[in-house]
């Protein structure tokens, strides 16, 4: 084969990789309609366990969702009052996946059998994460629920209540993962490689460091309404556990977008929830 053969071959191979499931399902606009029901299931049910908040939407605050706290009080800081704050945070992600869609000059076109696919592939991804918090959940700590090793499940909760867990969890796939994986490492990576000149592959897994430990830190200490808070006490296990999902997500996220990344982190949570049903009878 000669030299302009190879290189057609090449191009033909790369614009199919880009028109496959891999390259479609990373685009926004896939993340955006992967995510759209979740988003919606989560402000319905908030209201519907939490009405209050209509009224007070500081309330939030107690359904573990820092991250989503955090966009209401950006949103606050421009202007806005808190039950417009509340209404227009979901907004943010929407409006968000847009932009990027139509900067990054990707195809529009949607195959609706993907979605399927893709829901497969979140499961799939979210089982390693469950199993090591299983192992980390040794029989010796079974009065232990698994959600003290989750990444998502802050104890500024008053108790535990299954719909409250599926509902957080939902909330923190979704808000943890703009905030955390696509604001925080997209910034990170502006700061290493073109401010700093750092090499590409350096900055990634500067990024992916630094947020994974931010992530994990986060769930202790929380910075909410002006000022630091303690969400729950210092442990070394969960500390750790946080840390390695972090990285974990972080790494799906440079790999397969943030739809996906999102996905595994929703699915793994539900699926926790359910393995505090089954295996240590928490409800």
């Amino acid at each position: 084969m000669n030299r302009k053969e190879s290189k057609v071959s090449r191009q033909s191979l790369e614009t199919a990789a880009k028109n496959g499931y891999f390259g479609r399902t990373g685009r926004s606009i896939y993340a955006l309609i992967f995510l759209l029901p979740f988003i919606i299931l989560y402000e319905i049910l908030v209201l519907k366990i939490n009405p209050q908040i209509l009224v007070d939407p500081a309330s939030h605050i107690r359904g573990g969702v820092v991250a989503f706290v955090w966009i209401q009080n950006f949103l606050h800081y421009i202007g806005m009052n808190g039950k417009v704050s509340w209404i227009c945070a979901p907004l943010v992600i929407i409006v968000t996946l847009i932009v990027l869609q139509i900067t990054s000059r990707l195809p529009w076109k949607i195959v609706w059998s993907d979605f399927l696919v893709m829901t497969g592939e979140c499961i799939t991804i979210s089982l390693p994460l469950i199993v090591l918090a299983m192992v980390l959940n040794r029989p010796s700590q079974q009065g232990q629920r698994l959600a003290a090793v989750l990444p998502e499940m802050a104890s500024m909760m008053s108790g535990h209540n299954f719909s409250m867990d599926i509902i957080t969890g939902i909330g923190a796939g979704i808000y943890e993962e703009l905030i955390f994986r696509l604001v925080l490492i997209c910034l990170l990576m502006l700061f290493f490689e073109t401010i700093l000149g750092v090499n590409k592959t350096n900055s990634i897994l500067f990024s992916i460091l630094i947020s994974a430990v931010l992530f994990s830190l986060h769930h202790h200490f929380v910075f909410i309404h002006g000022r630091f808070a303690r969400s729950e006490l210092f442990a070394l296990a969960p500390f750790i556990f946080r840390t390695i999902a972090g990285m974990y997500f972080a790494v799906i996220f440079v790999v397969r977008g943030f739809g996906i990344v999102a996905g595994a982190h929703i699915f793994y949570d539900i699926i926790a929830t359910i393995l505090n049903i089954l295996l240590f009878k928490q409800y």
